[in-house]
C-alpha cells in the first residue's frame, strides 16, 4: 500500500512539474512570439474542444442504443452534432473521416515534450490544408468559410441557367412561364419570395425538374452547392444529391420544433451556411430571417420534392 501510494505521489509530483515548466514556457511564447502563442492557445482549445465532441457524440450514440430511437427522433442539436458521424448520415461522416485523417498526423507529431512547437509551425503556414476546423483561430474560421463559399458559388449560376433552360420543355404553360419569370428575377439580382416558390412546387415532382430526370451537367452543379464531388456516374451523383438533401430537410423539421428563437447567434450562422447562404457577415437578424423563410419553405415540402429544395439553396442566396 505504501509503495503504491509512494507511486502515486511521484506521478503527482511530475505531473505538477510539467505543469510548472508548460505554464512558464506559455508564458515565454506570449512574450516572445504573441503570434505564436494564438496559435498555441487555438491548438490547446481544439484539442479540448475535439475531445468535447467525441465525448458527447458518445453520449448520444448510447442514448440512442439504450433508448432505441433513430436520428429523426432526436431533438435538433443532437441530430445537428451527429451529422457529421451518424450512420444514417453517410454524407457528413466522409466530412468526419477527412478531418479524422487530418488530425491523426497532427496528433502523433504533437507527443513528444514540446513538440506542440511544430504543430504550431503547421498551423501558421498550412492551416486550411492541414488541420481541421477544431484548430482554426476564429478569424481563420471566418476566411476559410468565405473560400469554401466562393468555390460552391461558382456553380450557383449555372445552376440558374440549367432551371431556366430546363424550364423552356416544360409542356404546362402557365406553370412554365412562373418559373422561367423567376429565373430572369433571380438573374436581374432580386431575391424571390416564398410564395413564388411554392407556386411552382408541382413541376419539381416528377416532371423532367425531378433529380432523376435532371441532365448530369445540371446534376453536377448542384452537387458542388452542396460540397459533393461532381467526378462520379450520373446515378451516383443523384443518389447522393437526393440523400444530402432530405438529410438537411431532417434537419429542419428538428429545427422547426425546437423553435429559431433557441439558437444562438453561431448556431444560426451554422444553419443559414450548411443551407447554402455565406451567413459569416451577416448579423442575428438577417439570419433568422433567412432561416425563417427557408424553414417556410423545407416543411411544407415532400420528399419527392427534393429537386426543389435543393434549387433553393441557390434560389434563395444567390443574391445575398
Amino acid at each position: 500500500l505504501s509503495t503504491r501510494a509512494a507511486s502515486r505521489a511521484l506521478v503527482a509530483a511530475v505531473a505538477a512539474a510539467a505543469r510548472r515548466v508548460n505554464a512558464r514556457y506559455e508564458r515565454y511564447l506570449e512574450r516572445s512570439f504573441p503570434r505564436f502563442y494564438v496559435l498555441h492557445s487555438t491548438f490547446k482549445t481544439g484539442v479540448q474542444a475535439l475531445f468535447l465532441e467525441v465525448k458527447e457524440i458518445w453520449k448520444i450514440k448510447s442514448k440512442m442504443s439504450r433508448q432505441r430511437l433513430s436520428t429523426q427522433q432526436l431533438p435538433y442539436r443532437d441530430m445537428e452534432r451527429l451529422r457529421q458521424v451518424a450512420d444514417s448520415f453517410p454524407s457528413f461522416w466522409r466530412q468526419f473521416r477527412r478531418d479524422l485523417l487530418k488530425a491523426v498526423p497532427i496528433g502523433i507529431i504533437a507527443i513528444p515534450p514540446f513538440a506542440n512547437f511544430l504543430v504550431i509551425v503547421l498551423m501558421y503556414f498550412f492551416p486550411r490544408q492541414l488541420l481541421i476546423r477544431y484548430f482554426w483561430t476564429p478569424k481563420q474560421q471566418v476566411e476559410f468559410l468565405d473560400t469554401y463559399d466562393s468555390i460552391r458559388r461558382v456553380s450557383y449560376p449555372a445552376v440558374v441557367r440549367s432551371l431556366a433552360l430546363a424550364a423552356r420543355s416544360l409542356p404546362e404553360p402557365q406553370p412554365r412561364e412562373l418559373l422561367q419569370h423567376l429565373c430572369a428575377q433571380v438573374q436581374g439580382g432580386a431575391r424571390p419570395h416564398l410564395a413564388q416558390l411554392l407556386a411552382v412546387r408541382s413541376l419539381f415532382s416528377g416532371s423532367l425538374l425531378a433529380l432523376n430526370r435532371l441532365r448530369v451537367d445540371h446534376v453536377r452543379a448542384l452537387s458542388q452547392v452542396l460540397f459533393l464531388t461532381p467526378h462520379l456516374p450520373a446515378f451516383f451523383l443523384r443518389h447522393r444529391l437526393r440523400s444530402h438533401v432530405l438529410e438537411i430537410r431532417h434537419l429542419d423539421r428538428a429545427l422547426l420544433r425546437l423553435g429559431l428563437g433557441q439558437l444562438s447567434e453561431e448556431e444560426l450562422r451554422a444553419a443559414c451556411y450548411l443551407r447554402g447562404l455565406n451567413s459569416t457577415h451577416l448579423g442575428r437578424a438577417e439570419c433568422r430571417a433567412w432561416l425563417e423563410q427557408w424553414l417556410g419553405l423545407s416543411c411544407e415540402l415532400q420528399a419527392s420534392e427534393a429537386s426543389l429544395l435543393a434549387h433553393s439553396m441557390v434560389l434563395l442566396s444567390f443574391n445575398y
